[in-house]
Formats: C-alpha cells, sequence, structure tokens
C-alpha cells in the first residue's frame, strides 16, 4: 500500500493519534509527525517501508525521546558490550566507566572515518539523530549530499535539529537501501545492517508489525 505524496488533515491527526499511542514518550511528537513526512519524498513511502522506518528509528531513539547516544556505561557494561576495546584488549574498563566522552574516543576510534583516541572525532561524531548516525565519514557524506556544511562546524544539529534529525536518518536509509529488507518484511536483516547485530530485534519486530497494521486501519 502506497501512501499520499501529502497527507491529508483527516490522515495526518489519525497518525499523530496513533504515533502518540506507540511511542508515548516521543519528544515533541506534533512536530515529528510533521518532519517525518519528509520520508515519502525519498521513496519510503509504503505502509512496509514506513513501517519499518518508524520501528527501526523508533528503537534507535528510545520511543523517539532522545537522538543522542547514551554513552554512560558501568565497568561491567563496557566488558560486556564492548569486549573488544575493553576486556579482550587489556584495557580497565573501571578507567572509562559512568565517562562517555572516553568511552565514545575509545570504541570509534580508527573506522568510520575518524582519527585515532586523541583526536577527539569518536566523541564529536557519536551516535545521533533518529537512526543514530555515526563516525566522521558518515556526517561529512550526509552533510555533502543533503547541502548541509553547517553539520560539519556542528555536530550537534543532527540531534538538536529536528528536520536534520529526520534527514539523517532518511541519508542512512537511503544509503544502505534498507528499503529492500522493508520490502521482503525483513526485520532481522535490517536490524543487522544498522545494528551491526540483532540488539532489541524483539521489540523492533513488534514496533513494525504494530505499525504496519495501524497504517493498514488508518488508509484503509
Amino acid at each position: 500500500m502506497k501512501l499520499p505524496a501529502e497527507l491529508t488533515p483527516e490522515i495526518y491527526n489519525k497518525l499523530l493519534a496513533t504515533f502518540g499511542k506507540i511511542f508515548p514518550r516521543a519528544k515533541n511528537p506534533d512536530e515529528l509527525v510533521k518532519e517525518l513526512g519528509l520520508i515519502t519524498l525519498f521513496n519510503i513511502n509504503t505502509d512496509k517501508r514506513v513501517a519499518m522506518f518508524l520501528a527501526q528509528c523508533g528503537h534507535e531513539s528510545a520511543g523517539f525521546s532522545t537522538f543522542k547516544e547514551n554513552l554512560n556505561y558501568s565497568a561491567k557494561g563496557l566488558n560486556a558490550v564492548f569486549p573488544k576495546y575493553f576486556k579482550n584488549a587489556g584495557r580497565n574498563a573501571e578507567a572509562y566507566a559512568r565517562q562517555p566522552e572516553k568511552i565514545a574516543n575509545v570504541i570509534y576510534a580508527n573506522r568510520m572515518g575518524n582519527g585515532n583516541i586523541a583526536s577527539g572525532d569518536g566523541w564529536k561524531y557519536r551516535g545521533r539523530g533518529l537512526i543514530q548516525l555515526t563516525g566522521k565519514g558518515n556526517y561529512a557524506e550526509f552533510s555533502k549530499d543533503f547541502d548541509l556544511d553547517d553539520v560539519m562546524k556542528n555536530p550537534d544539529l543532527v540531534s538538536d535539529d529536528l528536520t536534520v534529525a529526520v534527514k539523517s536518518a532518511i541519508w542512512f536509509w537511503i544509503k544502505n537501501d534498507l528499503n529492500k529488507y522493508a520490502d521482503s518484511n525483513d526485520v532481522r536483516g535490517c536490524t543487522r545492517r544498522i545494528n551491526g547485530g540483532y540488539n532489541g530485534l524483539d521489540e523492533r519486530t513488534k514496533l513494525y508489525e504494530t505499525i504496519k497494521k495501524c497504517l493498514n486501519e488508518i488508509l484503509g
């Protein structure tokens, strides 16, 4: 089922009410739903595609309640979630516990276009936006493709400016061809492409099915 390019007030109000029920913790839901209208302009325009986009972004942003990555890990959490950079690397997690900036600079160093630990790129280009855009390389490509030069000067725009937050997720979606997973109802494959694993797969799947059902009821 294809969504209309422009939402009527009636459909918009129904979508807003449904969005609020599915994501009760969402910040500024009225403005967010308006901004999400952008996705249909980028071929995220069927019930499956919209449902997958909202389910994945909803999980990544804790129900659209925060658009900045939470890196406030305990020592135990660091060893469990990032063993490659702590336990297995012989790095003392206690020295990094509850210090998000230090953690980001370690786990994101020398990858995704970032410099080394000392560069501070890991923290500067940590996860932000609806889908947690991460890494200097991704920020640079996104800012270029969407003609948003200010993003590289002020990466916080990706979390603090709602339009930019939505556009960053759209860019990531297109860049990684995630519509193909939506078209085949492949929540697992889409999750792996976004997360690198299957973190939160059950919640993502439940959200996807719920949103898809609601869209079909609204659009009839």
